[in-house]
């Protein structure tokens, strides 16, 4: 057991972001086990220019499984194909995402291998003198969090948040080893035929690709107030998010919930206005970019995390900002059709 692995994750002939989160992870705890850091991938086709990346961002050797029928996720044959190569190379500890695929792969691939799984980790790390993975995640509605070990049993297995973590820079100079596996026919499940994918992006903000999110807390004091969150967000082309105690007074909806028990988000720029700072929701923010916060309570713990503090009344803050935004948007469309009136009348 030499080694730690990372599932990969690609999407249209390119690998998710999310890959590289993973690997920043099992780089970390690779190198406190003195192992090498392996990155496992499925699929219909892949470049070495593609798999090569996953080097560069901190694996020392990537095995890629290729076949036609990989082009589509089907949990029965990755759980049979990867549980095919645990059992033959040992490694362990293995990773995945806690995406979509990675939620459902883990716990067929867990039972499979009679392994233990720490879902929806959002941190990990070794234990000092036994080797032991240690799987840190929230409990109880995100009100503790929890340190779980699975000593008896190897792999040990967990799924990482996406969000949780940055990747580790890109790296061109890193040299690793890229191999190349054919699907084994006899892991191919017949009994599912995948006939198409849909999206349903009605009404759906994807706050954890968002790159501007826009928050709102208890300081709203009434549903009818995230109007303002929303007017803002939309001035900034940003989704709109809430906390925990918004959602849970009914003022916004669960899938905008930020924090542990909600999303964990990474967005270039997060504004929040009357969220006070739990624990569980500075948690989920941590690896943004730009963090303003906007709260009347100069004591407020989310003003520590922020890179700019407002210490103001966000209903007077908030208009205010949106009409300056709005202003300015106006400036630009305005020099924007100046300038096409420009062309077409050189054109004449």
């Amino acid at each position: 057991m030499n080694e730690v692995w990372t599932i990969a994750e690609l999407s249209e002939g390119g690998l998710k972001a999310v890959s590289f989160e993973l690997l920043g992870r099992g780089r970390a705890l690779a190198d406190k086990l003195g192992v090498d850091l392996v990155s496992v991938a499925l699929g219909a086709d892949a470049g070495d220019d593609v798999l090569s990346e996953l080097i560069e961002r901190g694996a020392d050797k990537v095995i890629f499984i290729e076949a036609p029928r990989l082009a589509d996720f089907v949990c029965e044959t990755w759980s049979k194909e990867i549980a095919f190569l645990v059992r033959e190379r040992k490694p362990q500890i293995v990773l995945a995402a806690a995406t979509t695929s990675g939620r459902t792969l883990m716990p067929h691939l867990a039972v499979s291998l009679h392994a233990g799984l720490t879902a929806d980790c959002t941190e990990l790390d070794i234990e000092v003198g036994t080797g032991n993975l240690l799987q840190t995640r929230p409990a109880i509605g995100g009100n503790i969090m929890a340190t779980i070990k699975t000593p008896d049993h190897r792999p040990q297995m967990a799924t990482v948040r996406p969000k949780s973590s940055r990747p580790l820079e890109r790296d061109a100079c890193r040299k690793g080893i890229i191999e190349r596996l054919s699907l084994d026919p006899l892991f191919a499940e017949r009994r599912v035929r995948v006939l198409g994918m849909e999206k349903d992006v009605a009404g759906f903000e994807n706050l954890e690709e968002a790159q501007v999110v826009v928050s709102g807390g208890r300081g709203l004091k009434k549903a009818e107030n995230f109007r303002l969150v929303r007017e803002l967000a939309e001035a900034l082309g940003g989704a709109v998010g809430g906390s925990r105690e918004a959602v849970d007074r009914g003022w916004i909806s669960y899938p905008h919930q930020v924090g542990l028990s909600g999303k964990t988000i990474s967005p270039k720029l997060y504004i929040c206005a009357g969220v006070s700072g739990a624990i569980q929701h500075l948690a989920g923010i941590k690896t943004a970019g730009t963090i303003v916060s906007i709260n009347a309570d100069p004591e407020a713990p989310i003003h520590k995390l922020a890179d700019f503090a407002l210490v103001g009344d966000l209903f007077e803050v908030l208009p205010r900002l949106t009409s300056r935004l709005q202003a300015r948007l106006q400036v630009r469309l305005k020099a924007r059709q100046a300038g096409r009136d420009d062309i077409k009348g050189g054109c004449r």
